[in-house]
């Protein structure tokens, strides 16, 4: 039973899913939208355009009909003037074509933006499936293409119905007027009457658009699974990833404790806490730690330095301080400055009474620390 339920795609889609469906071209598309925003342009170049366009069309029709008795009987002026108006024509459409074909090329891109994808042109044809087919007609995609078909034959079929009847007064008022004012009041008429039609699509665009979001948001759904698939493949195993830190931790502690014969005094709790501390005047502005360990590391920190005799001094409260504020293969803290100094003092002093003799250096005492950094 969990195993049936882990294979459902209820899960949102993971941000790599997303990216991986928009590389295979599937992304949320609205016909209605694109349709829309295409006849609305078609529509204000008409209001724009429609008038300066249709003189230059009327004057071309005048002209072609304007026929020479010379090119009656000579087939290939006729030909050539026939080429002519048609490149008149096209020179006189060429601002209302180029305004489509611009809107054409950016409208599908109102929702998901700039998209080419070469896996989107590779045949597939699991799509001829007849009985997938059948699905698809009786999906709710199915039925909601029914529904807009069914919704914009009604939107535009009333909305033309009230353009007419508002209008039919201007309409049968035509038949009074010149030819060339008919012809220029049913241009602007048309205009308006189609401007009205297709802003009334507004609605179909208002549904679709949502509906599609959430379509495409189904599609690429994923399982409880295929996130877990998915996480190994990015993050990789965990039973890896942890064997992979678990070695980097060893070969850290490794390379920790070759630097302890180098340190110059370590500083112990006595028995739980153990830092190594270098400082060089000539190549280092602070003391820097070199080891630190708790417990049993902090155990082999003092067998080691015993070893190679490294100094080793009981300074508890300094010792937690240390472990817990100074990073490792970093300098020490500036607030501990002053602590670690006489630590050091003392190791320098002792290390020449040890040398060269003279007086021996005072037992150091108890090594204050500023409040709130003993994790006592």
């Amino acid at each position: 039973m969990s195993e049936d339920s882990d294979l459902e795609k209820n899960e949102e889609a993971t941000p790599k899913r997303r990216e991986k469906a928009r590389e295979d071209g599937q992304v949320a598309r609205s016909q209605e939208l694109t349709t829309f925003t295409l006849l609305m342009a078609a529509a204000a170049g008409i209001l724009f355009m429609g008038g300066t366009l249709m003189e230059k069309l009327s004057s071309i029709m005048s002209s072609g009909l304007q026929i020479d008795r010379k090119l009656v009987f000579q087939t290939d002026l006729m030909l050539n003037r026939l080429y002519e108006l048609a490149f008149e024509a096209l020179l006189a459409l060429g601002p209302f074509l180029l305004l489509l074909l611009v809107v054409a090329f950016f409208a599908p891109m109102l929702m998901s933006g700039w998209l080419f994808s070469s896996k989107a042109l590779i045949p597939d044809f699991k799509k001829l499936n007849p009985i997938k087919g059948l699905a698809r007609i009786f999906s709710v995609r199915g039925l909601t293409e029914l529904l807009k078909a069914v919704s914009k034959a009604l939107i535009v079929g009333t909305v033309g119905t009230l353009v007419i009847w508002n209008n039919k007064e201007a309409v049968l008022s035509l038949i009074k007027v010149p030819v060339d004012l008919g012809i220029t009041l049913t241009g602007e008429l048309l205009s308006i009457s189609f401007l009205f039609v297709v802003a009334a699509m507004i609605f179909i665009v208002a549904i679709d658009v949502p509906f599609q979001l959430w379509d495409h948001a189904k599609k690429i759904r994923m399982s409880k699974e295929e996130i877990r698939k998915e996480s190994k493949e990015t993050e990789g195993d965990p039973l890896v990833k942890g064997r992979i830190r678990a070695l980097q931790r060893e070969a850290a502690r490794r390379r920790m404790m070759s630097e302890v014969p180098e340190a110059d005094v370590i500083v112990t709790n006595p028995t739980h806490y153990a830092i190594a501390l270098r400082y060089k005047s000539d190549s280092m502005r602070a003391p820097t730690v070199v080891a630190k360990g708790v417990h049993l590391l902090a155990a082999r920190i003092r067998e080691l330095a015993e070893e190679h005799r490294v100094p080793i001094l009981e300074a508890p409260p300094l010792a937690r301080a240390l472990y817990h504020h100074a990073e490792l293969d970093s300098e020490i803290p500036e607030t501990l400055y002053t602590a670690v100094a006489e630590i050091l003092a003392y190791v320098f002093q002792l290390k020449r009474y040890q040398e060269y003799g003279g007086d021996a250096p005072q037992p150091l005492g108890e090594i204050p620390i500023p409040d709130g950094l003993d994790h006592a």
